[in-house]
């Protein structure tokens, strides 16, 4: 009795799925290959397929930032990029922020002693977004508040600075103040 794809004695592999491709994400610093239905998203992904409940569906529209991850180094929201798109990309969650070590990143620990936080739902999201804003202040990428007359190089955050580039990043219950002097205690 052969399968209709081939013999008894050796199965072929099934052909493969017209909306599926194989892709490669290194997330955290650990490589997974999965088969991603091309429609799958990448919040759906860590936190279904890879268990990392960190990032958090919030409005599932982009615009909450709940969801905000780091994809090769940058702040992406994760509830928008189709996993599929990442094939070779690097992926950095908030539980992958503090490497193999088990001191928290800094701008964690200066959330927990800023009590930048209420109910914590937003905070995986701020943070990572946090980190991406801090890096790209430092790579000289302006704001919509940037003087534009300031000299190329890397962007002095101000608290109007911290405010503006983490404007994409919501939180229902109003800790921003904290969020703020959280993110200047990292940069001073």
């Amino acid at each position: 009795m052969g399968s209709e794809h081939g013999s008894a004695g050796g199965d072929p592999a099934p052909p493969p799925h017209p909306h599926r491709s194989a892709a490669t994400l290194r997330v955290n610093g650990k490589p997974h290959t999965l088969t991603v239905d091309h429609r799958r998203v990448l919040l759906d992904l860590l936190r279904e397929d890879l268990e990392l409940t960190g990032a958090k569906k919030g409005c599932d529209h982009g615009q909450c930032g709940a969801c905000t991850v780091l994809v090769d180094g940058r702040r992406v929201n994760s509830c928008l990029l189709l996993a599929v798109t990442l094939d070779g990309c690097d992926v950095t969650t908030i539980e992958g922020l503090s490497g193999d070590g088990e001191e928290p990143h800094p701008l964690q620990r200066a959330f927990m002693e800023r009590d930048a936080f209420q109910c914590g739902y937003c905070t995986p999201g701020q943070i990572c977004s946090a980190v991406g804003a801090v890096a790209e202040a430092e790579a000289g990428h302006p704001s919509h508040v940037t003087d534009a007359g300031a000299p190329a190089g890397p962007v002095a955050l101000s608290r109007e600075e911290i405010r503006e580039r983490l404007s994409g990043n919501l939180c229902r219950c109003g800790a921003y103040p904290r969020i703020v002097d959280a993110v200047e205690d990292v940069i001073r």
